[in-house]
Formats: C-alpha cells, sequence, structure tokens
C-alpha cells in the first residue's frame, strides 16, 4: 500500500490485523522509491486527480510495472462536483473545485507514456444532500481538497459562502441538493517488449547553476 498521507497508511495497517496488515510505502506517485520492473500489478483508486504531472505519474507506472504488467485505476472526470463549481463561480468567481481531466486526454496520456492497450470507461452518480453544508463535511472526510493553481489563497469570508450556498439552492430537487460525480475507469499493459527509457532531462537552469 502506498500513500502520500503517512495517516492514511496507518489507518490502513490498523484496519489490516495482523494476518493481513498490508505493507505500507510513504512515497510520492510522482516519484516511486521502487525498483525497475519490480511491480506486476498496480491497482489505484482515486489518487491520479490529485497528481500534478499525469504524464511523469504514468511515466513512473510504468518504469516500476514489470513487462506485461497490468495498471489499473479510477478517477474523477469534469463533471465531478459540477453543481459544486458553478455554484462558487456565481459566489466570488475564483476557481473552488479541482478541474478533473477528461477521459479521453487520460486515455492519451496513457498511449503517450506507452502503455499497451488501454481502454477508459466512465460512469456517472449523484448523491443526494439536506443541506450543502452536509456535502461540505462529506468532501472533509475523504481528504478532498481544491488542487488548482489560480485558487483564493486567503481565507473564504461567510458572506462568499452565503452567497455560494444560495446559488446551489437553484439545483435543490424535491428537498434534496444533488452533487455529481462523474468516475473513470482505467486500465492499460505494459508491452511484453518494454520500450527503452528516453534518457534522464535535466533542466538547464539547473545546468547553469552547476557550472563554476
Amino acid at each position: 500500500g502506498l500513500d502520500f498521507a503517512l495517516p492514511m497508511l496507518r489507518h490502513a495497517e490498523r484496519r489490516g490485523g495482523w494476518l493481513s496488515r498490508p505493507r505500507c510505502v510513504c512515497a510520492d506517485a510522482e516519484r516511486l522509491p521502487l525498483a525497475d520492473d519490480s511491480i506486476d500489478l498496480i491497482f489505484s483508486n482515486a489518487t491520479i486527480q490529485w497528481c500534478n504531472d499525469l504524464a511523469a505519474t504514468f511515466g513512473e507506472f510504468l518504469r516500476v510495472l514489470r513487462p506485461g504488467g497490468l495498471l489499473m485505476f479510477t478517477t474523477f472526470g469534469p463533471d465531478t462536483l459540477r453543481e459544486l463549481r458553478e455554484s462558487w463561480s456565481h459566489a466570488d468567481g475564483y476557481p473552488h473545485v479541482s478541474r478533473f481531466a477528461d477521459m479521453h486526454d487520460v486515455g492519451d496520456t496513457l498511449v503517450r507514456a506507452r502503455f499497451a492497450d488501454p481502454v477508459m470507461d466512465a460512469e456517472r452518480m449523484t448523491l443526494t444532500y439536506g443541506s450543502v453544508g452536509d456535502l461540505m463535511r462529506d468532501l472533509k472526510i475523504l481528504g478532498a481538497h481544491n488542487a488548482t493553481a489560480d485558487r483564493p489563497r486567503g481565507l473564504t469570508g461567510k458572506g462568499r459562502l452565503r452567497n455560494m450556498m444560495l446559488a446551489y439552492e437553484a439545483f435543490r430537487i424535491d428537498g434534496r441538493l444533488p452533487a455529481s460525480y462523474e468516475v473513470v475507469y482505467g486500465h492499460a499493459w505494459v508491452p511484453e517488449q518494454k520500450p527503452a527509457s528516453d534518457g534522464v532531462r535535466i533542466p538547464l537552469d539547473l545546468m547553469r547553476r552547476a557550472m563554476p
């Protein structure tokens, strides 16, 4: 089990019990501390949407998977939390919800990373809540956060929060507020003849700083 958050790993260890306790590694998915060609299967559940560089992440997955290895993952598509995103846009115009990649763009990135036979699919589902506060509490429990670069850096005032909640009320149906999720499923294989690495890339500015 690999996670960037140490508390999540400790929680996983406690849930596993002494007979089935997983071996856990605290690390970044974009820089896996694993040897080349050392893994048969990667199963990534709702992780890659938080990675800053999807191409680099898939490149790391390809590096550590053996020839013939399998990558399976889930992530979120752009329709996820669209009601919350639109309500915030009415409140202050800033992005408060992360922008999720389109399923086809994720598939194209798999191909560019040189995975074989990628298969992509998506499923849409809607959860309902009595209030926006209930939705936001659920998101907090899940550990979801706004990862957009142009997100507001200051505190969100009560006025803007109230405006967002009022805007969200336009979506209420049969006394409930909807929250849409677009769940994207994907899997791809590592070719039996694994493509050679393109070599190491070193930014030019780092080379200049290293020169006497």
